[in-house]
């Protein structure tokens, strides 16, 4: 690109408007004494977890809590108590030391101390101890208990934290809640024992998932972005879509598919390639909202795109005991519905703006892109080798991250130095602070769940309140085509569904799942939808609150670099992003889309793919108001309702969507006829 088309903040403010928007970046300024100190033990983070991935043999709950030793200690250094000094060094004094608080200090080394006290003990005393803990391991799990808490507030925001202290007073006054939820309650030393020394709370699946697998695939993420991948992905983006219509906002959206691959943060997704694309947009004339709108939309199909889902895809391997590959294989197509919902409405917005693509001199030569880049997809092409040959997550990460090194080490272009690679090892760890937070604030409230049942208590009332919804409806509409139970499972996906995006409101996308599985899924189970549709559901709801108003980061985010309103922006992005709402229903109805889910077969595949792209298109085109000539407000109400037909699964109500729609194609070509011949 030319330079008329570069970023129009400097990388300084791009970090700015990533701290403001993205809790998990907002670190403080420390003295450079103590900044040296905390990159040294980023590092060896790094390579502790590379090795015990890798080579060595560390037993689970020691590797669990080494994991969590690292983030809780890291988190209380880099995290400041309030977010507006988050990014400032304040004057000496006898109470700080390098820009850090000696509380802060104290509350680091207490949290290494309760994170390891109990995966140092011996296993058989560990054993001997559950159920039965000694008042050191009660005064241990509450120190960790409230330090994990401190911890997810400073890195991910109040949100969570609110929400696992609802969860704590559930679990012990259980008592005195309301109907089905109500249950014996437990004791502060039963909560204890469950939370801290079982594998059901804080040391639960959660944490195992970061340590094992979440962790390197972030680091291998940023190992490859700096050897030029992320470039790489870029470029060949505006190669493919830069010279045509709105070229600049299809742009954005290739390039965040690709950068999604290796990408696990929507917002970091949105700054990085928004520094680019966001600037380009309103060069040709799209409006500032709407270009944010792109962006913020497309950056968060990262999060649904293979092979790492925003570290959810592990995850669910952890729940569903199936292989990654098959994990891989289900988010393929219902992820390119998505981007195909983004690209059928810029490609229309652009039509109606009459806007241009970009000119030759602005665009990157493929030739000279390849050259300079072509060996850094070499890593991401053994990784997802590894993947799907059978191989386990850590064990492809591994390989992928040794291959960055050696593509670093030869590549020319983008040479990885010695000190390049240690700030690179201590940057990939920085990022996993914040997730990792989360995540041992998510086992607190899965625990709770577990210990409580309070998931199919939860289950059982919505189910039974869209139950009693369809009965209404059927009462006052005897004639209705649907039954009492088709109704009870339309109306509780949408009751779900709402919960899926108010609950994704300003947390992160791993910890939102995680949550969701345990609180939402029973719900779907109860109405027999299959485990992986399920997952998956409750998954695409939690990250559209990336792009749901009034807590919608990634598009403020964008707005941020847009220079637009924020919910403007937000609202926009939602707008783009309503395949992201669609696709869902279509696979808990016709669960062929997944690929692998149970009772497959290609003809209900292609069937329902067709329908969805037909659906989605005509919602987009509805939205857009323009097909090949403006569109009335009836006309798009019209699309808009007809293209339902689409979405629900068969031949039968494909065919009825296209007559209905005949009408509307006719008088586009006569409206545009009308309009070349003025």
């Amino acid at each position: 690109m030319s330079s008329d088309n570069m970023p129009e903040l400097t990388p300084e403010q791009l970090a700015a408007i990533e701290r403001e928007y993205d809790p998990e970046m907002a670190f403080r300024q420390t003295g450079k004494g103590l900044a040296m100190f905390i990159t040294a033990v980023l590092v060896a983070m790094s390579i502790y977890h590379f090795y015990a991935a890798g080579f060595g043999l560390v037993r689970e709950l020691l590797h669990r809590g080494i994991h969590l030793s690292f983030v809780l200690g890291l988190v209380f250094l880099l995290f400041s108590w309030r977010k507006s000094g988050a990014n400032k060094l304040a004057p000496p004094a006898w109470y700080r030391f390098g820009g850090v608080t000696v509380i802060d200090i104290i509350l680091s080394v207490l949290a290494v101390g309760a994170s390891l006290y109990l995966p140092l003990l011996p296993p058989e005393v560990v054993s001997e101890r559950v159920g039965n803990p000694s008042q050191g391991d009660i005064f241990m799990g509450t120190a960790l208990l409230v330090l994990v808490l401190e911890a997810a507030r400073r890195s991910v925001g109040p949100t969570l934290p609110i929400i696992a202290m609802i969860f704590i007073a559930f679990a012990i006054f259980g008592p005195y809640a309301p109907g089905a939820l109500k249950h014996g309650g437990t004791s502060w030393l039963g909560l204890i024992n469950h939370l801290y020394m079982t594998n059901q709370g804080i040391y639960g699946v959660a944490i195992g998932v970061m340590a094992q697998y979440v962790f390197l695939f972030i680091l291998f993420g940023v190992l490859a972005t700096r050897i030029g991948l992320g470039q790489l992905f870029i470029d060949i983006a505006m190669v493919i879509a830069g010279r045509y219509s709105g070229g600049p906002a299809k742009v954005a959206i290739f390039s965040s598919a690709f950068m999604g691959t290796i990408s696990g943060s929507s917002i970091a997704n949105t700054v990085t390639t928004g520094a680019l694309t966001i600037p380009a947009m309103k060069k040709v004339g799209y409006p500032a909202h709407f270009a944010g709108a792109v962006e913020a939309t497309s950056s968060t199909g990262g999060q649904i795109t293979p092979p790492i889902l925003g570290a959810a895809a592990f995850i669910m391997v952890e729940y569903l005991e199936i292989p990654l590959r098959d994990v891989l294989a289900a988010a393929l197509f219902p992820a390119m519905l998505h981007y195909f919902g983004i690209f059928t409405m810029v490609h229309l917005e652009a039509k109606k703006l009459g806007l241009r693509g970009l000119k030759a001199e602005e665009l990157p030569k493929m030739g000279i892109v390849l050259k300079q880049h072509w060996l850094s997809i070499i890593p991401l092409g053994i990784l997802v080798y590894l993947i799907m040959s059978g191989r386990t997550p850590d064990f492809a990460a591994v390989y992928g991250i040794i291959a960055c090194v050696v593509v670093g080490v030869l590549n020319p272009v983008n040479r990885l130095t010695i000190t390049d690679l240690w700030n690179t090892l201590a940057a990939g760890a920085k990022n996993t602070l914040a997730v990792g937070a989360a995540a041992a604030c998510v086992g607190i409230i899965v625990g709770v769940v577990t210990l409580t049942g309070v998931g199919f208590r939860l289950g059982y009332v919505v189910v039974q309140t869209a139950t009693d919804i369809g009965q209404n409806i059927s009462t006052i509409y005897p004639f209705s085509y649907f039954t009492v139970g088709q109704w009870a499972l339309f109306v509780s996906l949408i009751l779900i569904a709402f919960s899926c995006i108010i609950m994704g409101a300003g947390i992160p996308t791993t910890a939102t799942y995680i949550i969701l599985v345990a609180v939402a899924a029973p719900a779907l189970a109860v109405l027999q939808v299959q485990p992986l549709v399920s997952h998956f559901f409750v998954f695409y709801y939690g990250v559209l609150a990336d792009i749901t108003p009034p807590v919608a980061l990634a598009a403020y985010a964008a707005a941020g670099i847009a220079g637009s309103n924020p919910f403007k922006t937000g609202n926009t992005a939602f707008r783009l992003g309503i395949a992201k709402a669609l696709v869902p229903f279509v696979f808990v109805y016709s669960p062929s889309l997944l690929l692998v889910a149970d009772g497959f077969t290609w003809q209900a595949f292609f069937v329902t793919l067709v329908g969805a792209i037909l659906g989605i298109g005509s919602m987009g085109t509805a939205f857009a108001g323009y097909f090949i000539a403006p569109l009335t407000k009836p006309e798009r109400w019209w699309i808009a309702l007809t293209s339902l037909l689409f979405i629900a699964p068969g031949l039968a109500t494909m065919g009825v969507g296209l007559v209905l729609l005949l009408p509307i194609i006719l008088l586009q070509i006569k409206r545009r006829t009308a309009l070349t011949a003025a």
